[in-house]
């Protein structure tokens, strides 16, 4: 604020309309059972990265017993994880065992008769490829076969069981196919096996990493020092640590709120909209309650502090983040699901193989060679990318659309949405006061009584202000001269226009100068009253009230548009406020909102989204305030505003770059078209197995049809190409409603 007191217009708060302050918003949500944010990556490979046993401890630098939310520590800050180590490590390993697999491929003997040349020949030669392709097995494999360990010891074989089952018999096999005659080793399938797998999970680390930087933000809002007024009335400065129950502080213009606490001198206005959401900032006296964390506009307060640390309203909401952070269920993919499946098939089948082929040769290495066959077949390589390929590209096609995703099961869930919940304040609003509409009096139009206000206002910060200002800039209206200029606290501002005294102000300025409203004005005044809009009156030499100036909340031109596009898609759209009952309804009303929650306190608005969650409803909420956080994080997917706080983005399952609420509706378009291509990619991938494990068997031996290892291995590669290039189709989805 700067040279307009926020009292100027504190007869602002008592107009035509009902007005709110509420404090911030919180949450309890229905039970789930684990951890969305933990678990996103095990959802999709039915393994846990806590169970990595690596081989060197500083590839992931965060303990592996830890959960996404953490705890509260002494210092308010929360401890947590996130999966930036996994990230590394499986990039490391990647590149270093991709480098080392290209000699291999290259020295084998099956690689060069598909290509027609021949390696050199030079002593020690030989041994390239198998010692080789023992460092990449055990370097590159390792994490694959801990991770395996998990699912046998769990006995939920998955991803992780089948890829360890492959890899380790072509590993066991080619190593004794050195020493026996007349068999095949394995080892170029072996690790491009151990790359594909590593550059499946490296890309789908990166997709699912997630920040949980929620609560480190919220911690953020609150100061680290305070000043504490000393029995002297001198100040001094002491951590917010020290601060006790009936301390007095001083909180200056800018700084802010240490403790929640009551005002007990001075008189300001405080920014609440980090914890209410709303844009209006609160007038604060004598007696008014003060909330930590936000933040102290134009004048000096004294505070009694009356809650400290977890006590506050801050460290609840921080409570409520992390609750809801660890109470969000997992969701097991039908890649892992497909793979548990395989794991069955692929011991079946190379258990009847065997059977068979000593029935009908007897025991000799060909029912060795058909048996690995089997196993090393079934290993799915289009089916570890089938999933994370899709994911990478969904990531980056969302991004490139102003998306950010955050959690990836989030994105998937968004197929399936039937409800989507909006906050008002700066979703579907601007967040900002603007003049919606003006009336007159007598011989003054329009644009005269708009470069008049204009001018009064011209040098204040505060958001009345801002808004004449910005409707006389729309319509090109040069602001008048003005001098004179007083502010008058609690009433408004008065100044000097052409030799005129002119008045701006409230309800409260009228009464106070005893003017009787026009029927004109009174018929707008009451009109705007009921749609819950701000009045302000523009009055000319202390008798007679020339213009009156209708303001409100401005609706986003896109959320028409959205809600619009969201009900042809059949789901519901709710709104959630801390607005009056008569803001609420008319927003409601204009944008054609399935239903409202208005008047809603900080510990309703995330209970408003278990509500709707209890009644069978699968619920994405979309907001920017730190009130917002609990019931982000509560929703089935959170949707925050990138515009929005920090907490707010760090809470959110996606982020949305751009203020606008039609990217709710592309988001929702791109979750559809990612869940198809995966369900295409899984439907390949796993063709392909029901395709080459029969033939792998040697199913068609009788008729002179036998798969070789080798062959087998082609097929694998085409079915990883198909799948690749049908991820990549992704890219082309048209998001445009």
């Amino acid at each position: 604020m700067s040279n307009h007191p926020d009292d100027e217009h504190s007869g602002h708060a008592s107009h035509e309309h009902a007005t709110h302050d509420p404090p911030g918003e919180t949450s309890t949500k229905p039970e789930r059972t684990d951890d969305n944010t933990h678990h996103a990556h095990e959802a999709q490979s039915g393994h846990s990265h806590t169970e990595i046993e690596h081989g060197n401890t500083d590839e992931v630098e965060h303990p592996h017993d830890a959960r996404h939310g953490g705890h509260i520590d002494e210092g308010s800050h929360m401890a947590h994880t996130d999966h930036t180590g996994h990230e590394r490590m499986f990039r490391r390993r990647f590149w270093v065992s991709l480098v080392l697999s290209i000699p291999v491929i290259f020295f084998s003997e099956f690689i060069q008769d598909v290509f027609g040349y021949t390696a050199p020949i030079f002593p020690g030669s030989i041994w390239i490829t198998p010692v080789l392709s023992v460092i990449i097995f055990a370097y590159g494999g390792v994490p694959f076969l801990s991770m395996a360990r998990t699912e046998f010891e769990n006995r939920e074989p998955g991803m992780m069981l089948l890829i360890s089952l492959a890899i380790t018999v072509a590993f066991g096999y080619s190593l004794a196919s050195l020493v026996l005659p007349g068999t095949t080793p394995f080892f170029w399938e072996l690790v491009t096996l151990i790359d594909i797998m590593l550059l499946g999970h490296w890309m789908e680390m990166r997709s699912v990493r997630q920040a949980s930087g929620a609560l480190d933000e919220l911690a953020k809002l609150m100061p680290d020092t305070a000043e504490r007024l000393t029995e002297s009335g001198e100040t001094e400065d002491v951590p917010v640590s020290e601060l006790s129950a009936g301390d007095v502080v001083l909180v200056r213009p800018g700084a802010s709120v240490p403790a929640d606490g009551e005002v007990v001198e001075g008189e300001s206005s405080v920014d609440e909209s980090m914890i209410t959401g709303e844009s209006r900032p609160v007038d604060k006296e004598l007696g008014s309650e003060v909330v930590a964390g936000t933040v102290n506009q134009d004048g000096s307060l004294r505070v009694r502090v009356t809650k400290t640390g977890d006590e506050t309203a801050l460290a609840g909401i921080m409570r409520l983040v992390d609750e809801a952070q660890r109470s969000k269920s997992r969701t097991q993919l039908l890649a892992d699901r497909a793979a548990g499946w395989l794991f069955y098939i692929a011991l079946a089948v190379a258990a009847i193989t065997a059977v068979a082929w000593v029935l009908a040769t007897g025991f000799n290495l060909t029912v060795l060679e058909r048996v690995v066959t089997v196993l090393v077949i079934a290993c799915p390589h289009a089916l570890g990318l089938a999933v994370p390929l899709v994911v990478a590209i969904n990531t980056s096609t969302a991004a490139q659309n102003g998306m950010l995703i955050r959690d990836r099961i989030a994105m998937e869930e968004a197929r399936n949405l039937d409800t989507v919940m909006f906050d008002k304040t700066g979703t579907l609003t601007k967040g900002e006061q603007g003049v919606v509409a003006v009336e007159t009096a007598g011989d003054w139009d329009e644009q005269r009584a708009l470069a008049v206000a204009a001018g009064v206002e011209g040098d204040s910060e505060h958001m009345i202000a801002r808004a004449i200002r910005n409707a006389a800039a729309e319509r090109e209206v040069q602001r008048a001269s003005v001098s004179n200029f007083e502010n008058l606290r609690g009433l408004g501002v008065r100044a000097t226009v052409d030799g005129e005294t002119v008045h701006l102000g409230g309800p409260n300025l009228i009464e106070k100068l005893g003017i009787k409203r026009s029927a004109e004005i009174s018929s707008f005044a009451n009109d705007a009253g009921a749609n819950a809009h701000t009045v302000i009156y523009l009055i000319r030499e202390e008798s007679e009230i020339v213009a009156a100036f209708a303001l409100a909340d401005v609706i986003r031109e896109e959320s028409r548009q959205a809600i619009e596009a969201l009900h042809g898609m059949g789901i519901e759209v709710a709104m959630l406020t801390g607005d009056s009952e008569a803001v609420a309804k008319a927003v409601a009303e204009e944008l054609g909102i399935d239903q409202y929650f208005a008047e809603v306190l900080p510990e309703e608005k995330d209970t408003k989204v278990a509500q709707l969650q209890a009644e069978g409803k699968l619920v994405a909420m979309v907001g920017d305030g730190v009130n917002d956080a609990p019931a982000l994080t509560r929703a089935d997917v959170g949707i925050a505003i990138g515009s929005g706080t920090d907490v707010a983005i760090e809470s959110g399952d996606i982020i949305l770059v751009d203020n606008n609420p039609m990217d709710v509706v592309r988001l929702i378009r791109l979750s559809k078209a990612s869940y198809r291509k995966m369900q295409e990619n899984l439907v390949w991938a796993t063709g392909y197995n029901v395709f080459a494990l029969p033939l792998a068997a040697g199913i068609l031996a009788p008729i002179g049809i036998l798969l070789s290892p080798a062959i087998g291995a082609v097929f694998m590669s085409l079915s990883t190409i198909i799948v690749a290039i049908n991820a990549r189709r992704l890219k082309g989805v048209d998001l445009t409603a």
